[in-house]
Parts: C-alpha cells; structure tokens; sequence
C-alpha cells in the first residue's frame, strides 16, 4: 500500500543556505553520508528544497539543502515575468527553508573571500532570528583556517570546514544541534517493523539470538524448526536518543511443492503476512551455498508486495577465498533484480557486522521514505530521456511530458505521458535506474503510475500525445496528395 507524502514531525530542521556555488549540495551529502544532492560546477544546478532526516552521533534532524540566493537569470529578458524568474522562485523556496528550520548553515567560500552576495545572504538571514552558523568551506588543509576569519565580520559564529576532505564538521555540529528543539518534546516515533525471511535453516534465528544477545528463538540443525512468526521488540539507545524495532523472525520458505504438512501452509501464509506488513524485510542467504532457485522466489516476493529490502550474507567467517566485493559482484550476475539492494556479510557465530546490518535496516528504511524534489526528479529523467530515447511500440514512442513523487514505502512517480501502453519493462528498469543513480535509493522499490495526457478541451488526447482535429474527424489532417490510408494518389497524365 503506498503512502502519501506528508510533513512528518522531526527533531528539529538544519537548513543549509549560501549564494551559489559555494559547495552547499557537498556538506549536505557529507553530513547526510551518502551522495543525496546533486554537485556539480555549474551554477544554480540546486533549486528546490532537498530535505533528509540524518542522524549526527546520537541525535537525528531534518537537513534541508536550498539553491542559491543570486541572481539566475538575465534582469532585462522581457520574456520571463517578475514572479517567474527562476531567481524569485529560488528565493521562496529559501524563505520557507529557513522559515521551518531551528537552525541555519551559512555556507560561504573561503577561497574567494567575502563577496557582495554574501553580505546580503547575511543581512537576510540576520533579519530571520534564527541561529545561523556560518560554514566557511574550501579549508581543504590548516593553513587556510586564518582565511575564514573575514567572514566573523557578519557577527555569526565561524567554523573552516572542507566538504572535500572532511574536515572541521565534528566542531560545526557540536555548536548546530544544541540550537535544536528538546527530544523530550517530541512525539515517540513508531517502531520500524523488520521481518527475517529466508529458506529453512539458513540462519535467520541465529542471527536474531546473536543481534539480540539472548537465546530469544530456538535454534536448531533441523530445518523447520520455527513454525510461527515471532515478533521480538528490541531498542537501541537509551532515553530519547532510542531507536526502537519490532524484529519478526519467520518460518522458513519452502517450495510449494514440499510443503507435506498443514501446519507449514499456515506458516507460509504468516511470513507472507508479515512481509506484507514490514518496512523493510532482510532476506538472510547462506554465503557457503550461494542463491538457490529459492532464493530467488523469496526475494519475487518481496519485490511483490514492493518493500524495502537488504541481503544478510549468513556464515562470512566460512569464506576465505572470496573478498566481499567478489562476492557482490558474482551475486549481481546470478540475481540482477537483487543488484539494487544493499548487502552485509554477517557472522552470526563470530559477531562479524552485526551492528552494521541494523545501521544498514535504518538506511534502507530512510530510502523508502525518501522524498524526492520535483525539480531534480524531472532533470534526471530528462536526461535519461535524451540519452536513450524508448524503443517504438507499434510504430509510436513514449513521450514523457511531466514527473512527480505522489507517494512513499514504496516510493511512487507519476509521469504524465503520450500514451500509457508504451512503456515496455526494459525501458521502465533502465529510468529506475537512472533515479538510483541520482538519488541512492537503495534497497527502495521504485513504482512508475502512467497517467495519459488529456486536451485542454476535454478530449482524450491520442496516442501521440496531440490533440484531435475534432470530435467528429478523430484522425489528423491528411497531407495533400494523399488519401485516407496514406496511399499517395495516382494522377492521370
């Protein structure tokens, strides 16, 4: 069931802003840990407001990244009225940025020094009452830091930092997150829901024993030993920087075809049910044997009922040949619809990631309920448009007028286009993976919704996305020479 965007309550919002070009996308993704905003040197490639809910050490907030305050485009070109410069559009989306916000980044260039943009981003964000923490960036190494003196000048607290190298961020956030709102006065957060799935013994109880520090499941060499599916709520963290989860641990999956036992049909039937209602499944496979025909069931499975999804790789400490990427790689090739998610090798005998494979169950959770700017969304498929254009359907192309995100868990994109049965499956993977590669999503289902382009006047448009001549003459006006059918006329001499 996909959910509808909506504003959730967050612990509070950091906003990045600054004029353009001054590396604000790039401590955005350094903060956020991973590559979420696009960086590049063009100017003003950053438009819409990018949010993320990151954690920094034990506390979590709303990071918003912004575009540039400047000036986009030329003042004096008479074709682009006041209210739709991209500039003033720009600015708005700013004002509400700072507006939600609790705290602001102010992102400045040291390498440049203060410029006249700069200033007025200082006197506007001074006029908002809000915190702001100036960032001067490109102290790539020490001997710029002095550099960043210049901008103290704005009467903001100043901290050299360098989204390139990583420096200077522990001293930037130990003085943003006291400027957040108390944790006690939020609401408590749901618990995230992860269900185990998997063949019979291939670890699932095991791993749960070993997360949990406890004998919490039966474990035993006989396959079927879990009959049931056991829900196990465990937190991590204490006070309000607790994370709390609800682990399922399921029966394991067989082939229908040996399902002996009237017990193991209801089995079957409760880990589809809980599959069914988890943010994000954990498919456990067995390292020593690789994916079996099974396996790939399984993971048909969640991809049907379009949750977030990650691979633990069982018993790493029995594979002394293959090195991790090895394995991922050969993994990819033997189950391409797996490639997308993200993969940690486990060892639930020695310990080995344990604590990584939760890290992973929260990023993957963030994926499926990442919100995706309308902008960046429609530049990426844009692009992807015109770098391989879809194959011909009986003898019409698909034609992509308009995208944007109408839901969440899983991540849903409206496109309005010519003609909805022209969008075959190979070219529907490769869009989905060109949205991967600008946004991350991983382990995130991705579903395309078409909805056909309708005229102005009413009338369904035709498949080629243009209107009718008229209700009464359907087809489009005949060029002179020809008949109906297109035949070309044979004049007598």
């Amino acid at each position: 069931m996909t959910e509808s965007l909506s504003k959730q309550n967050t612990p509070g919002a950091v906003a990045i802003v600054g004029r353009p070009n001054v590396g604000k996308s790039s401590i955005f993704n350094r903060l956020a840990g991973g590559r979420v905003a696009i960086v590049h040197a063009e100017r003003g490639v950053t438009r819409d407001r990018l949010m993320r809910e990151v954690c920094w050490g034990a506390r979590r907030f709303e990071l918003i990244d912004t575009g540039g305050l400047g000036r986009l485009e030329a003042p004096d070109d008479p074709a682009i009225l006041p209210g739709e410069r991209l500039e003033t559009l720009v600015r708005r989306q700013v004002e509400i940025a700072v507006q939600d916000a609790s705290a602001i980044i102010f992102v400045t260039d040291v390498e440049t020094g203060v410029l006249p943009q700069d200033m007025e981003v200082a006197d506007f964000l001074r006029k908002s009452g809000k915190r702001v923490f100036v960032a001067a960036n490109k102290a790539d190494y020490a001997g710029r830091d002095a550099q960043s003196a210049a901008f103290e000048s704005f009467g903001f607290d100043v901290f050299p930092v360098s989204a390139a190298h990583n420096r200077g961020f522990k001293a930037l956030m130990a003085a943003v997150l006291p400027a957040l709102p108390e944790m006690e006065n939020l609401p408590p957060r749901a618990p995230l829901r992860v269900t185990i799935v998997g063949r019979p013994n291939v670890g699932k109880s095991s791993f749960i024993n070993r997360l949990l520090q406890s004998d919490r499941v039966i474990v035993s060499a006989m396959p079927g030993t879990t009959r049931d599916s056991v829900e196990i709520p465990f937190t991590v963290g204490r006070d309000f920087q607790a994370r709390h989860y609800v682990l399922t641990d399921t029966a394991g999956i067989r082939r229908t075809g040996k399902i002996r036992q009237a017990v193991e049909f209801f089995s079957l039937d409760r880990a589809t049910r809980s599959i069914a209602g988890a943010d994000v499944v954990a498919l456990v496979l067995d390292a020593t044997q690789g994916p079996t025909a099974q396996d790939k069931t399984i993971a048909s499975l969640i991809q049907e009922h379009r949750k977030g999804c990650l691979l633990l790789i069982t018993k790493w400490d029995l594979m002394t040949k293959w090195s991790e990427s090895e394995y991922r790689e050969a993994l990819g090739k033997a189950v391409p619809f797996l490639s997308s998610a993200p993969a940690v090798f486990i060892s639930s005998k020695t310990g080995f990631n344990i604590r990584r494979s939760i890290e992973t169950m929260d990023a993957v959770a963030a994926q499926v309920g990442a919100q995706l700017p309308t902008g960046i969304l429609n530049r990426t498929l844009i692009q992807a448009y015109e770098r391989v254009a879809p194959p011909y359907v009986k003898g019409k192309r698909l034609k992509i007028f308009y995208a944007t995100q109408v839901g969440v868990k899983p991540i849903t994109i409206l496109l309005f286009v010519n003609d909805a049965t022209k969008l075959i499956p190979a070219y529907e993977a490769y869009l989905t993976g060109a949205l991967r590669k600008t946004f991350g999503l991983e382990g995130a289902p991705i579903v395309f919704q078409l909805k056909q382009r309708v005229a102005q006047s009413g009338a369904p448009a035709n498949k080629t996305g243009h209107r009718s001549a008229s209700p009464k003459q359907p087809w489009r006006r005949r060029a002179p020479g020809t008949t109906r059918r297109g035949l070309v006329r044979l004049r007598r001499r």
